[in-house]
């Protein structure tokens, strides 16, 4: 038989070698069981005695199982066994305490008792030690802090894990938190050991333990706890393949590891296949459908839970509400909250912002206005969270006057701002052109006691960028203290490649590399950037190759800049090749992509390329925009194509292409020069079918036209003359509110 040593294994170069000593317990030398003294190292370490104790227990059923020892060696290892057993008390070290032994007799019934009768263990003890109060005593003294301690000094992996299995079937005690955690780090050296939960088991079984449900209930909550997920799913096939029926514990923790993997349809496969689900089976479901935004499957899940007699509580409810808002679903939001108020459920602070917040999101704000009012009526005080979904809101729809005014009216109401409000105020300021007023909320953050973060330092590079002031970068991050995240890197080889500095952009992003962090498709798209506008195009497109070849959910934007930087340095034909190759592989592409080769094309000449791209586009699916069609009037404008632009404004009408005035502006200026005022006329009528009336750039543009043109204009000269006189005497009311974006073509 082998020693007790060898069945520890390589972890044995773990035990102090004092202790290999004592533990070296072989059958040729039974004799030595009597004369092992554990005295000292109990005083010292009070979890040994704990580990010792189960060791042994082990140590009798593979005693049992593999030999018939004669029964005076069995009574010395029994009495051996429980005189390591004694009082919990003594783990408070009163060591003096001495139990005495029981007779050899029961000893002999305490070995078969060790043998597979779990279930009469326990009465059959209390028999035997009727007038002992050791039971008792065991049950009340097992802590986590001892079971910690003791897995923490374990001498092997399979012993801790086999220990840990013993501690949950002890009645009155339950592992923590802490103890699967530590047992996760455990599980994970098993399973490169094992690889697999079968082997585990086996292992198990080799060692004396008993494989019940409850074993392969723990082992499923650890490696669920460890995010193991593979292994959870393969330990409930484990269990049932011994013949038990998983209870709705292991089933709710199989659908919601389903869940977390993405297998959507498996776990709802789960859940409908539960015969008796619980409270907890329909809240994970409603959790992790929440998660994932699956509108559709948690709208079944709710109706299903609500007709199992089951209602989601205030904190599920507010992030159902939160969900469909979010979703912009928001008559299904005032359904749910319809739901909560016939069922008692008080409406929360939080539930009440996400309302807002929802509405907000829609540009429905004066129903979220409407809404903040009456949170007010009802006794409720709204939070800076529910402010700064208004103010968010009224900014991005430009009404400064309203954002500024709730604003005050938080101020007022003792509600100040945080730094997420000042973070929303500064961005929203910078995307509307108020640079000035966000940097002096940026200045004054100083005074409010906020501590910028990554996202402040972010919001204020853009500006810098945006503006052209690269000059205030110094100036406005000296003593800038902020932790150097993978926002904050991006921006920065943002700001150093708009600002002039690409080579100081590469080098920044290899010292971001050397400093672990991991670049994501931002910092790719910047380090492309600076290698290009560098000068070093063969390190981009080398780079390029790379990130394609080794980096997975790489999406259209990877392609579109390194198209879009080849272009602008002159490499047209190269960056046309890489874009037929990304077509041949297809990878991602999306209108921009398309819109930059489009744009190459057109600047290299190309023309009858461009068209059959811009035609190939709509057969695989991807539908050009407005701007597209104007990159393409301004190059057909250009080689004065007349044919492919009345093609074009056809095919725009045939797709749903809105104009804008930027196209229309390029062609009326392009058919002025050509004086082509024929077509002038024929444009303008198609414009007032459209109820798309000329704005200021394009009546300069023909007023322009015609006074260079004279009387030597074509036969509609006169007749232009008197449509632009009658159209500048009448009412334009119904289109001063359009929006002049031509004033760059002028």
């Amino acid at each position: 038989m082998q020693s007790f040593s060898a069945l520890v294994g390589r972890d044995r170069r773990r035990i102090p070698q004092p202790l290999l000593t004592k533990f070296r317990l072989c059958h040729p030398l039974p004799s030595r069981l009597s004369t092992l003294d554990f005295s000292g190292l109990l005083t010292r370490e009070p979890f040994f005695f704990i580990l010792c104790a189960f060791l042994l227990r082990c140590l009798i059923l593979l005693i049992n199982f593999s030999f018939s020892l004669p029964s005076f060696y069995l009574s010395k290892v029994n009495v051996l066994y429980v005189s390591m057993t004694p009082s919990w008390k003594l783990l408070q070290k009163t060591w003096n305490r001495i139990l005495k032994n029981p007779s050899v007799k029961s000893f002999h019934q305490l070995r078969f008792l060790s043998s597979f009768s779990p279930n009469n263990n326990s009465i059959q003890i209390s028999k035997i030690f009727s007038h002992s109060e050791l039971p008792v005593r065991c049950q009340s003294s097992l802590t986590p802090q001892i079971v910690e301690s003791t897995l923490f000094n374990c001498p092997s992996d399979i012993i801790a894990l086999s220990f840990f299995l013993w501690c949950a079937r002890q009645p009155n005690y339950f592992h923590n938190r802490q103890s699967f955690d530590q047992m996760v780090v455990i599980f994970s050296r098993l399973t490169d050991r094992l690889k697999s939960v079968k082997a585990l088991v086996r292992e198990l079984e080799c060692f004396g333990c008993y494989t019940k449900p409850q074993t392969f209930l723990i082992l499923m909550r650890i490696y669920w706890r460890g995010g193991i997920y593979k292994l959870v799913l393969e330990a409930f096939e484990e269990m049932v393949g011994y013949g038990y029926s998983p209870n709705i514990f292991a089933r709710n923790m199989v659908m919601d590891v389903f869940f977390k993997i993405g297998r959507v349809d498996a776990a709802l496969g789960v859940l409908r296949d539960t015969r008796v689900p619980n409270f907890l089976t329909f809240n994970i479901a409603v959790c992790n459908l929440c998660k994932l935004n699956n509108l559709s499957g948690l709208w079944d899940v709710l109706q299903m839970m609500l007709r199992q007699g089951f209602y989601p509580n205030i904190e599920t409810f507010v992030m159902v509400l939160n969900c469909y808002c979010k979703s912009g679903k928001l008559a299904e939001s005032l359904q749910v909250l319809a739901l909560m108020i016939t069922r008692g459920i008080p409406i929360s602070v939080t539930a009440w912002s996400v309302l807002i917040d929802g509405f907000c999101r829609a540009g429905r704000l004066d129903e979220a206005s409407h809404l903040l009012k009456k949170m007010v009526g009802i006794g409720l005080s709204p939070t800076v969270v529910t402010y700064t979904s208004l103010i968010k809101g009224f900014m991005g729809s430009q009404m400064l006057d309203r954002a500024y005014k709730i604003l005050n009216t938080m101020e007022s109401g003792e509600c100040f701002p945080d730094l997420v409000l000042c973070n929303v105020l500064i961005d929203s300021l910078s995307k509307i052109g108020r640079y000035d007023d966000a940097l002096d909320i940026f200045l004054a953050l100083h005074k409010m006691n906020l501590e910028p973060d990554s996202y402040t330092f972010s919001s204020v590079l853009s500006i810098l960028c945006l503006s052209k002031r690269f000059a205030l970068f110094p100036q406005l991050v000296r003593g800038f203290l902020v932790s150097a995240d993978l926002v904050v890197c991006n921006s920065l080889l943002c700001f150093l490649c708009k600002a002039g500095f690409p080579s100081q952009a590469v080098d920044f992003y290899n010292d971001m590399v050397d400093r672990d962090f991991t670049p994501d498709r931002y910092s790719y798209t910047a380090l492309l950037s600076g290698l290009c506008r560098a000068g070093r195009i063969e390190e981009s497109v080398n780079v390029y190759h790379g990130i394609v070849m080794n980096s997975s959910g790489i999406d259209a934007h990877i392609h579109t800049v390194i198209i879009g930087e080849l272009v602008k340095a002159g490499q047209i034909n190269r960056a046309i090749r890489l874009f037929r190759k990304a077509i041949t592989e297809k990878y991602p592409l999306d209108v921009v992509s398309y819109t930059v080769a489009i744009h190459g094309l057109l600047q290299g000449g190309r023309t009858g390329e461009a068209v059959t791209l811009y035609r190939q586009m709509k057969e695989v699916g991807v539908i050009p925009n407005t701007y597209t069609c104007n990159v393409m009037f301004h190059g057909l404008c250009k080689v004065r194509d007349l044919k492919s632009i009345k093609w074009l404004l056809g095919d725009m009408a045939e797709v749903g292409i809105d104009h804008d005035y930027v196209g229309l502006n390029m062609i009326f200026r392009f058919l002025v020069k050509s004086n082509r005022f024929d077509s002038v006329l024929h444009l303008l009528d198609k414009m007032q079918d459209l109820r798309f009336m000329p704005n200021e750039a394009t009546l300069e543009i023909l007023l322009d036209g015609l006074a260079r043109a004279g009387e030597a204009g074509d036969a509609c000269y006169p007749s232009l003359k008197d449509y632009l006189e009658d159209f500048l005497f009448v009412d334009r009311t119904d289109s001063d509110d359009l929006h002049d974006v031509a004033g760059s073509v002028v």
